[in-house]
């Protein structure tokens, strides 16, 4: 099945039944799936998106909301529902996706949802408020099916029927003893093809994987990937089973974590929306062009310090521009490609020292070959090979440089505690466009005008 993209002609269906009568509206509605439907609320009004959701049946509604990107507030939709249908929504959502929506909203528009709702439903969404949204807590659903160690296989299975029928899916059955303690995980294989007179305590797998409720949910995302898990039990600080977090809650955190590192690369605030208006990322971007624009201004002095060096040789004008952006290029990769071994996992010192030595090694030669491009250009334009030995140092130079840099900064900030993906790119943009000025103006003044 291909992913679904928005059409004009999809829009142009939906909009067109919005202006008939319910009945029409339903018969176009049951041709897109529940995420279909998610994805084309992005480009419809606040009462278009209201009346859809109230002509669906709750069902699929409630997981309508539930594919619904944040940015989009999925949270402001819900509150302004009649509280009859807002209600019926929310106790159809799994207690994680309630949970992340109504965390959304204001405090008096929680209490307003959650005092129209069952009474254990709003219990159990009100403990999960408590948790940060980032950490293994705000991301577990508490609902899962758990059976006592010392029961036998019939009673067991007996168990598991009676709490899967409040249950669309589960993937692991959690084995607990008598103060709900983890003991372990049971695989329905292994129950349903056990001898009649098995016992539980005989088929649980001891030593599960598991979380705390208060670890980020980055590295909560790095454990079900290494142990190839398709859900992971919540445990408090006493082993107290509290939930459970499942793949498809990992997938989305995965997506979260990366785009935010890739803005954060670029120099924008994680909190700048990928929908957003002008000043949202005006008040986002503009303290670190600040930033880069006095770093800018240090690059800039040097040329200035070197004016004689340029006014003898203004060819080296050209020149510098070239070697300093290939030096920002090269740092770029050396960049992305450690704040991602780093976020996957963290870098050993002797990891860390490999990750250095080869991004010296790869800058080395990949200034060595670009160098002597430079070199040829530069025997072949301005028939000068002092020049062209210039251009091929300072090249070769700066490569070596982007790429201590690119590896080396991001590891080292890290380790005193900042975020690798926020500071890296200022930093080693200022140190490529230093050298790649100050590298061709030092050599050329020492091997050229001294010469």
């Amino acid at each position: 099945m291909q992913s679904f993209e928005i059409d004009k002609s999809d829009l142009l269906r939906i909009k067109t039944a919005l202006e008939g009568d319910d009945t029409e509206l339903q018969l176009v509605l049951k041709e897109y799936h529940a995420s279909e439907i998610a994805i084309l609320f992005e480009k419809l009004p606040q009462d278009a998106k209201e009346r859809i959701i109230n002509v669906l049946p709750t069902d699929t509604a409630s997981e309508v909301i539930a594919e619904m990107d944040e940015e989009h507030r999925p949270g402001e939709l819900l509150i302004n529902l009649h509280p009859e249908k807002r209600s019926e929504i929310v106790e159809e959502l799994d207690y994680d996706d309630a949970t992340d929506i109504i965390s959304q909203l204001e405090e008096h528009e929680q209490r307003e949802i959650l005092e129209d709702i069952d009474q254990d439903d709003a219990t159990s969404i009100r403990a999960l408020l408590n948790y940060d949204e980032n950490t293994a807590g705000g991301l577990m659903n508490p609902e899962l099916i758990k059976v006592n160690i010392n029961l036998d296989k019939k009673d067991a299975l007996d168990e598991i029927i009676r709490q899967s029928e409040e249950m669309e899916e589960f993937y692991t059955i959690y084995v607990v003893d008598d103060a709900d303690t983890l003991q372990g995980v049971l695989s329905i294989k292994n129950i349903i093809k056990a001898h009649a007179d098995a016992k539980v305590r005989d088929l649980v797998k001891t030593e599960p994987v598991y979380v705390k409720s208060d670890l980020d949910q980055e590295e909560v995302a790095r454990l079900i990937s290494q142990y190839n898990l398709t859900a992971i039990p919540v445990v408090d600080d006493q082993m107290k089973l509290l939930g459970r977090i499942t793949v498809d809650d990992i997938i989305d955190v995965m997506e979260q974590e990366n785009t935010e590192d890739i803005l954060k690369i670029s120099g924008v605030s994680e909190d700048e929306e990928l929908s957003g208006n002008w000043k949202d990322a005006v008040k986002s971007r503009l303290p670190w062009l600040v930033i880069n624009l006095a770093t800018a201004y240090l690059a800039a002095s040097i040329i200035r310090y070197f004016g004689s060096t340029v006014s003898q040789l203004p060819v080296l004008a050209a020149y510098m521009t070239v070697i300093a952006g290939m030096g920002g290029n090269a740092a770029t990769q050396a960049l992305a490609v450690t704040v991602r071994r780093i976020s996957l996992s963290d870098l050993t010192d002797n990891q860390a020292y490999n990750t250095v030595l080869k991004e010296f090694l790869v800058g080395m030669l990949n200034g060595a070959a670009n160098g002597l491009i430079v070199f040829a250009i530069a025997l072949f334009y301005d028939a000068d090979p002092m020049l062209g030995l210039v251009l091929f140092l300072a090249m070769t130079g700066n490569l070596i440089i982007a790429g201590l840099t690119g590896a080396s900064i991001p590891l080292v900030l890290k380790r005193v505690g900042i975020d690798p993906a926020v500071a890296s790119s200022i930093i080693i943009t200022t140190f490529t466009d230093c050298a790649g000025f100050l590298l061709p103006l030092f050599l050329a003044t020492k091997l050229l005008l001294h010469h």
